[in-house]
């Protein structure tokens, strides 16, 4: 018994609703996020450098911080 009764439509609303789901990603009421093409992905090393970046900001806004080392 598969829990579906006649038919291949599921038998609660949270079924029909994850079949049904959107991607986030795309809908188009989502603000400050760059809708990009299926299938492409952000090279990971664009990560790695914004992680270098902000850090060496930190350190260097850090050093004028009197009292310090």
């Amino acid at each position: 018994m598969s829990g579906q009764v006649g038919g291949s439509s599921p038998q609660t609303g949270a079924h029909a609703v994850v079949a049904n789901a959107v991607d986030p990603a795309r809908r188009p009421d989502v603000l400050l996020r760059v809708r990009r093409e299926e299938g492409h992905e952000v090279s990971a090393w664009w990560m790695i450098g914004a992680f270098v970046g902000v850090s060496a900001l930190v350190i260097g806004f850090l050093s004028f911080v009197p009292g310090g080392a």
